[in-house]
């Protein structure tokens, strides 16, 4: 039998649940208090990865600064991934379960000790490493799943042996020439991408919609959470401005920079989440086709909410002359992004439950933002146009239309 989060039944300490897969009908399932705290380790990965991101951008280094960031972020959207889609359909409340979560989280904070290393002198061993620490625990849930639960038998053995592969692949890409790397990697992140495709053949396992789109929603938020960060920032370099004995007048503007900027930061995240919340997700996952869009393509809707808070970094240092870029390139390091996540979210949610109106205003603004930076006021715009996009969704409701 199948319990909510909030009804699992209490267990003498050293006793252990059979992992059997749960009821993706049972009601009022929630995120637990474990997910919740497994989510906190992130927080810390993509504040290190944005970071990394931003310093890269503000030095001029934009190619390496770009093709790094996707790589790193991806490592830490399919940790993410690989957890969350587990612990929708199996999730158990012993102690085992939470210690092997634990050693997961450990993984994640390496992971993002790694980040820097790989971002600044391409040294992935701590990335690699990190994902053995996280996947042999991964694979330990898996093989737990199989011995329990007989029916998924197969689709549980297919992800740990899936895991296990690749993971191995990835340690033998350490023993590859430097030059052989940048080929190596996209065969195996698509190596990645392909084992839940081979494992959920047969029997699907049983992904329960409210609770995984909500989960979605959560890490949404973590991810935005970054730009509200880097709006805070900006009034305390404002701040520090203020302070500083030089030319009044100058620091006057500055300060009223500094300030306007962390104003249109915040309304921008608010209208990002306006949009990203309209539609109802749960009824976005259905068949294992809809399910891998909305899981895959949330990948480009997380990373550029990310990359949108190292973009004000940016617009940061602009300000205060401490960056290589030219205006554009400056504008084009927070278009780029919100673009990318206005665009990620129409297709799999908004484009489903909008309206004609809806579905011609959001891209149109996307294309909108992406030329904000050929104008002044690149900042200002791009949230002008996010208002505005709200203002729509406000006037339409939300409605199903027949997905294809």
């Amino acid at each position: 039998m199948a319990y909510p989060d909030s009804a699992i039944p209490a267990l003498p300490a050293s006793r252990l649940t059979e992992m059997r897969a749960r009821d993706p009908h049972e009601p009022h399932r929630v995120a637990s208090s474990l997910e919740l705290f497994f989510d906190l380790v992130f927080v810390v990965a993509v504040g290190v990865a944005s970071s990394e991101l931003h310093h890269q951008l503000s030095a001029g280094e934009l190619l390496n600064g770009v093709l790094m960031y996707g790589l790193t972020f991806f490592a830490i959207w399919w940790a993410w991934m690989n957890f969350t889609w587990f612990a929708t359909s199996f999730a158990v409340d012993d102690w085992l379960y939470r210690v092997v979560t634990f050693v997961q989280m450990g993984g994640v904070l390496v992971l993002a000790a790694g980040i820097e290393p790989a971002v600044e002198e391409h040294d992935f061993r701590m990335l690699v490493w990190a994902y053995v620490v996280m996947r042999v625990a991964m694979v330990a849930q898996w093989l737990r799943a199989a011995v329990s639960d007989r029916s998924l038998r197969a689709t549980s053995s297919r992800y740990a042996v899936g895991i296990a592969a690749t993971q191995l692949l990835w340690i033998a890409m350490l023993a590859l020439p430097g030059r052989a790397v940048p080929f190596a990697v996209p065969v195996l992140v698509l190596a990645e991408l392909a084992v839940p495709v081979i494992a959920e053949r047969g029997r699907r396992t049983p992904w329960h919609p409210h609770h995984i789109t909500e989960r979605y929603g959560l890490f949404t938020l973590i991810v935005l959470g970054e730009s509200l960060l880097a709006s805070a920032n900006a009034i305390i370099e404002a701040l520090h401005s203020s302070r500083k004995g030089a030319d009044a007048a100058a620091h006057a503007d500055l300060l009223v920079s500094l300030i306007g900027l962390s104003a249109l930061t915040l309304i921008t995240a608010a209208a990002l989440w306006w949009i990203y919340f309209w539609p109802p997700h749960h009824g976005l996952i259905g068949t294992l086709r809809q399910s891998l869009r909305y899981g895959y393509v949330h990948y480009f809707v997380f990373a550029g909410a990310a990359a949108f808070s190292a973009g004000i970094e940016v617009h940061i240092d602009a300000l205060e002359d401490q960056t290589r870029l030219s205006r554009i390139a400056v504008g084009c390091s927070v278009s780029i992004p919100v673009a990318l996540f206005v665009v990620g979210i129409w297709w799999i949610a908004l484009s489903r439950f909008g309206d004609r109106v809806v579905n011609t205003a959001v891209p149109l603004a996307a294309a909108a933002i992406l030329l904000s930076p050929l104008l002044p006021g690149d900042v200002a715009l791009t949230a002008v146009i996010l208002v505005l996009v709200v203002a729509v969704l406000v006037w339409r409701r939300p409605v199903e239309r027949e997905s294809s």
